[in-house]
């Protein structure tokens, strides 16, 4: 059984592991649309797949890619370093250049013979047919207008959306088979009640046709005086308004404001448009900055901080002039709205005509005047189960968030027909909607370079020239050229956080993330998963170094390791342990061990390990003599016995505790007060449970002895530069890093520093035991490694890192052949590797029995 701590470990990474979670521009599109992916297949020169992805959730690309309010763009996490990611300019090039109708999928069920009848052709009930269409049902589409599109036709300009461009894609609903009923409105050429009757359900999509006027005012119906939607409307239609005059003005702050001025400067009467709002400046507008700015280069005029006093009308009742009061605040107290203006302060305004842009509202007569009533999340009418709402007329919604709610309703309605329950086993969240993500990396965590100074300029579409583009309703701005898509492209981030898979070789054989690992650990227990995984982890810490939370991975496979032991009669349940088992009870047996105290008191021991005695005798016995003639002959000891550590690594506790008894009643015999070490790994364990003060040979020639006095510049002439391999467990510990590198320039070597040094260094592939049970992952995390280098020389202060190295094919050297060696050449380089043996554990410890004799 974990540790309920482990197990609490667990959970913490499966609830707050950001490795499945969806980048922000995901999440942040109502329809889920997989931005990172499409733009990803853009880079790769693969347009063709782009659109596939962008079509698998909008099958109007091109008229989202003109005009979406592009949400995905606020969560573009580039976007709070410096400019988000022109989103919707890249799907509107891939669209524009990649969208064939003729590879469009037609695919549908089978005919269920139910029908649905969907009210409003807006991209709620386009949606939404598009949804039931596909799962076989019958669908007929009845709009007020003589074309498709509703709304979102006749209330964005032209120039911004060309109709081509709906009727294109909208032409994907009439292939499916969907049938429209236009210049029908419902309570007018039909009745709802007949819809009931015929129809197995109905939705109810309809746009917010009904524009508004502040009807406090006096002379409010005079000639002249409108509301946006019917004066977008009619220049929809005839790309005219015959009724306006000279000079316009707009009331409002928003995009449909900006749109009313911008199609006033584009009737061919106008000599003056402008825009009056209550807001003290353009920035404080809820309208879009670019919408500002191209009304702004137009000519649009923009009269700030301002309200409507009176209405003036001539002998004919037409608008000519209007007086303007000073607005001082909008907001009450409470920060509800409640303008308030200085009466005294005062201006009057010629102008012929003049157009509210203050909200629009939905036609309720379709519902005898009253409100509509219905579930907020399944859509589905709270007084008839067999109606459904969507779009405009359920909530205020941009046309990407119609779609969703379309979308949302099309999957109730099914359901409703299929008899299912609306809401079990459902996900509302995953059907389209606003959803907030755990992704986020700090500014640290971002991918290198990301900060380039070629990469941070947002790119935008070319613009037709102000003064052309007022006299057409032409499309002002152009589609992105391959260059401009390419150069936008390359500044996503591509947001993911996949940081520790990236880093850690073993983790991706085994899993996506660790949240989908952990998850199954908890879900099956450890006992029913893969021992293998446990005891491939290479102990080594950088999947937590790596994580932007810092979670703890390592130990909760080395409980695992425990567990599986305990459950196996004290022994690794795994058969390539078993050799490491018995050279561990071999390096640890008196046979091969040895203790020499110090003449007198014994201060000092030096405890060389396992893999330098057995690889260098002398170079253990000169290291002896250092310390002896540096720090007394009658101070230093030696101990020279195995601290069990890849026993503990393995799990074996009871065994570790065991053989790691036997070397700490060596040291208790001989009661030295300091421990010196030369193994990163014997470092850390004797630091943890000897009870001694314990420092490496390489701190303590730093720091008290320095290196043997003949060695000094040594290397002075050397033809070599050399890397730098760190030890992983010892990471940590800076000293030792810092006293490498002195004790190399003491010698007089070059060095260059390799990729991935110091605490962010990487293991060398013996870390958690790991060549004795998966060699195919050791070798790759060797060859990792190895691949780190910049020279072919290397230097390592670990005998199984300097042995890794010398397997990748590197000139691998332990630090003690220079400290204690002659000056290294290139023409010194040879093969160690075979010299590596219990044998030469037996002739060090000859050796040390002979210094015994000697005392």
């Amino acid at each position: 059984m974990l540790k309920q701590e482990i197990l609490e470990n667990m959970q913490h990474i499966v609830d707050n592991c950001m490795g499945d979670s969806k980048p922000a521009c995901t999440t942040a599109c109502p329809m889920n649309t997989d931005a990172k992916e499409y733009i990803k297949l853009l880079r790769e020169n693969k347009g063709e797949e782009a659109i596939k992805v962008i079509r698998e959730k909008l099958f109007i690309p091109k008229i989202l890619g003109r005009v979406c309010a592009h949400p995905c763009e606020k969560g573009c996490r580039r976007g709070e370093e410096d400019n988000p990611i022109s989103i919707a300019n890249l799907k509107r090039y891939i669209a524009d250049n990649f969208d064939d109708p003729k590879n469009w999928d037609l695919n549908k069920k089978s005919s269920t013979g139910k029908k649905i009848a969907i009210v409003g052709s807006g991209p709620a009930g386009a949606q939404a047919a598009l949804t039931l269409l596909r799962e076989g049902h019958d669908v007929t589409i009845f709009e007020k207008l003589g074309v498709p599109g509703g709304m979102m036709r006749v209330g964005i300009p032209e120039y911004r959306l060309p109709r081509e461009i709906i009727d294109e894609e909208y032409s994907l609903l009439t292939k499916l088979g969907a049938k429209f009923k236009f210049n029908t409105e419902i309570g007018k050429n039909i009745s709802l009640e007949d819809l009931k009757n015929n129809f197995d359900s109905i939705l109810i999509a309809i746009g917010k046709h009904i524009g508004r006027k502040d009807l406090s005012l006096e002379n409010i119906n005079g000639d002249g005086i409108f509301t946006a939607v019917e004066f977008l409307k009619e220049i929809s239609f005839t790309r005219d308004f015959k009724k306006a005059g000279k000079n316009i003005l707009t009331v409002g702050g928003g995009d449909v404001a900006m749109d009313c001025a911008r199609s006033a400067l584009r009737l061919k009467n106008t000599e003056n448009s402008y825009v009056l709002f209550l807001e003290k400046d353009l920035d404080s507008l809820t309208a879009s900055k670019h919408e500002v700015q191209s009304a702004l280069d137009e000519g649009v005029n923009f009269i700030p901080s301002s309200g409507i006093n009176r209405i003036f009308l001539d002998n004919s009742n037409r608008i000519y002039k209007i007086e303007v009061k000073k607005c001082i605040s909008i907001f009450d107290e409470n920060g509800k709205f409640h303008p308030s203006f200085d009466e005294k302060d005062l201006q009057i305004l010629n102008i012929d005509t003049l157009i509210f842009s203050i909200g629009q509202g939905i036609d309720l007569n379709i519902n005898n005047g009253l409100p509509f009533e219905f579930d907020k999340n399944s859509l589905q009418s709270k007084i008839d189960s067999k109606v459904f709402f969507a779009g405009d007329c359920a909530s205020s919604c941009i046309v990407v968030g119609a779609m969703a709610e379309g979308q949302r309703a099309g999957k109730s309605i099914n359901r409703f027909l299929n008899k299912e329950d609306i809401w079990e086993g459902r996900n509302i969240q995953e059907e389209g909607g606003y959803s907030v993500t755990k992704l986020h990396l700090p500014t640290e965590y971002l991918p290198e370079n990301w900060d380039d100074n070629s990469k941070i300029l947002r790119r935008k579409g070319k613009e037709l020239d102000p003064k052309e583009r007022i006299k057409t309703f032409f499309e002002v701005e152009s589609t992105f050229t391959e260059l401009e898509a390419k150069e936008e492209a390359n500044r996503c981030l591509q947001c993911e956080c996949k940081l520790c898979m990236k880093e850690c070789m073993m983790m991706p054989e085994y899993t996506s993330c660790p949240k989908e690992l952990f998850k199954e650990y908890l879900e099956k227990g450890f006992e029913n998963m893969d021992k293998n995984i446990a005891y491939s982890c290479n102990e080594c810490s950088q999947c937590t170094i790596k994580c932007p939370n810092s979670f703890e991975i390592r130990e909760n496979f080395m409980e695992m390791r425990k567990e599986y032991v305990k459950a196996n009669d004290d022994l690794s349940p795994l058969a390539g342990h078993t050799a490491l088992d018995d050279g561990q009870e071999l390096e640890c047996s008196k046979k091969y061990s040895i203790t020499v105290p110090g003449k007198k008191q014994t201060k000092y021991v030096l405890i060389p390990g396992c893999t330098v005695p057995a690889s260098f005798p002398e170079a253990v016995d000169k290291t002896y003599k250092h310390m002896k003639a540096t720090l007394g002959e009658d101070n230093v000891g030696i101990i020279l016995q195995c601290c069990a550590k890849p026993t503990e690594i393995i799990g074996e506790t009871k065994l570790f505790e065991e053989r790691y008894s036997r070397v700490q009643n060596e040291i208790e015999k001989i009661g030295a007060d300091v421990i010196v070490t030369l193994c990163p790994s014997c470092y850390l364990t004797y630091e943890k449970y000897s009870g001694k003060k314990v420092i490496s040979y390489w701190d303590l020639m730093k720091e008290t002895i320095g290196i043997p006095q003949k060695q000094k510049n040594i290397g002075i002439n050397s033809d070599v530069i050399f890397n730098i391999h760190d030890s992983c467990p010892t990471r940590n510990v800076t000293s030792h890093h810092d006293s490498i590198r002195w004790i190399l320039k003491e010698l007089g070597y070059k060095i260059e520093e390799m990729k991935n040094i110091r605490e962010n260094t990487r293991c060398c592939g013996v870390g958690g035991m790991l060549g004795c049970i998966n060699s195919n992952l050791y070798e790759k995390i060797v060859n990792r490694r190895v691949n780190d280098a910049t020279q072919d020389h290397i230097i390592s202060y670990c005998g199984s890192c300097r042995a890794s190295m010398e397997l990748g094919g590197l000139d691998s050297l332990h630090i003690l052949q220079l400290i204690h060696g002659t000056c290294y050449m290139k023409k010194d380089r040879a093969l160690r590797s075979p010299d590596y043996g219990m044998h030469n554990r037996l002739k060090t410890k000859k050796i040390l029995l002979e210094k015994n004799k000697s005392n």
